[in-house]
C-alpha cells in the first residue's frame, strides 16, 4: 500500500529572486513527482524567509519614499509570498506531470495557520526578518513603528517577531477536499499566515510560524503516513562537522531527547526539524517521519537513506 505524504520543501529548493526560484522549482518538481509516480499521495509545505523578507523590505522601501505606497502589515507579506511560490511551484510541478503524461491536478491554498494568542512566543520575539539597520535608523523605528529590533551578528539591527507553534489549519476542511480528490496540494506555506482566533474572525498577527512545524501540524491533520522534511543534508548527525562526526540512519523519542539535551542539534536548522518530527511521529501510533534531501526523498522511503524518526 503506497502512503500519503506531507513533503515540506527547504530553502535549497527555492531561490532568493524570482528568476532563480523558477529555475531551481524545475529541479524540485522532478523528485516531487517520482513520488506521485510511485503511487504516493502528496502534499507539500515550503518555507519563504528570502522570499517574504525580500517582499517586507521591498513594501517598507516604498512605503518611506515619495510613492504613496502604503506600509504593507507582515502578515500580508506572507500572503503574498504564499502565492508567488505556489504560482512557480504549482507550475513547474503541473508541468513535469503531464511530461509523464499524469493527469493530476495541482492546486496552491493560501492558508492561514492558527495561533495561541496566549503563546509565550509573543512575550520574546526571536524571529530576524527584512533589512539590516543602523543603530540610528533601529531607534527611528522603534520608536514611530513599536518594533522589536536587536543586533544581529555584527551586522546591524534587525526587525524581530514572535514564532509561535501552530494550534490549527483554518482552510484544513478545504486542503483534505482536494487531497481526497487526488489533487496535489500545496500548503502552509512559509508556515502559514500566523492568525488568531477573534470570535467568527481570523486576526493576522505580525509572527512567523515555524514551517517545520506547521508542516508537521499538517501532516497531523491529513492525517498523514509520512512527514518529509527535506534539507541540505542526506541525514541527521551527531557531533556534526567534527571529527567523530556519525550519520543516525533512525531515531526513537529516547535518542532524540537524549541528543537534544547534549546539543547536538542546532536551534537555527536541524532542532526544529528534529522536534517537529518527533511530535508528528508521537501523534498517532505507526507515524513515522523522515529527514532527508531533496535527491534522495524516493530513497529515504525505500528506507535505502535519510534518518528515520518513530516512536
Amino acid at each position: 500500500m503506497k502512503d500519503k505524504i506531507v513533503v515540506a520543501l527547504g530553502g535549497n529548493a527555492l531561490g532568493k529572486t524570482p528568476v532563480e526560484q523558477l529555475e531551481l522549482v524545475k529541479r524540485t518538481a522532478k523528485p516531487i513527482v517520482d513520488l506521485i509516480a510511485e503511487g504516493h499521495e502528496v502534499v507539500l509545505a515550503h518555507g519563504n524567509g528570502p522570499q517574504v523578507g525580500m517582499i517586507n523590505l521591498a513594501m517598507a522601501t516604498s512605503a518611506g519614499s515619495d510613492s504613496g505606497t502604503p506600509d504593507m502589515p507582515f502578515p500580508e507579506c506572507g500572503a503574498m509570498s504564499q502565492g508567488y511560490i505556489g504560482y512557480h511551484l504549482q507550475n513547474a510541478i503541473r508541468e513535469e506531470l503531464l511530461n509523464r503524461d499524469m493527469q493530476i491536478p495541482v492546486a496552491t491554498v493560501i492558508t492561514q495557520v492558527i495561533v495561541d494568542k496566549d503563546d509565550p512566543a509573543f512575550e520574546n520575539p526571536t524571529k530576524p526578518i527584512g533589512a539590516f539597520y543602523s543603530k540610528e535608523e533601529a531607534d527611528v523605528l522603534i520608536e514611530t513603528k513599536g518594533y522589536d529590533m536587536v543586533e544581529d551578528a555584527g551586522r546591524g539591527w534587525r526587525r524581530v517577531v514572535p514564532s509561535p507553534k501552530p494550534v490549527d489549519v483554518a482552510e484544513k476542511d478545504t486542503v483534505m477536499a482536494l487531497v481526497e480528490k487526488n489533487h496535489v496540494v500545496i500548503s502552509v506555506g512559509g508556515g502559514g499566515i500566523p492568525v488568531v482566533q477573534e470570535g467568527n474572525k481570523l486576526v493576522g498577527v505580525p509572527a512567523v510560524i515555524d514551517k517545520d512545524f506547521a508542516s508537521s501540524k499538517l501532516a497531523e491533520i491529513v492525517d498523514a503516513d509520512y512527514l518529509i522534511i527535506l534539507t541540505a543534508v542526506e541525514q541527521v548527525a551527531i557531533n556534526f562537522g567534527k571529527e567523530n562526526e556519525k550519520w543516525l540512519a533512525e531515531l526513537n523519542m529516547e535518542e532524540c531527547n537524549q541528543y537534544i539535551e547534549e546539543g547536538h542539534f542546532a536551534p537555527g536548522s536541524m532542532l526544529p526539524k528534529v522536534k517537529a518530527c518527533m511530535a508528528f511521529a508521537e501523534s498517532k501510533p505507526g507515524r513515522r517521519a523522515l529527514i532527508t534531501s531533496l535527491e534522495k526523498a524516493a530513497d529515504g522511503i525505500a528506507g535505502k537513506t535519510g534518518t528515520l524518526i518513530k516512536m
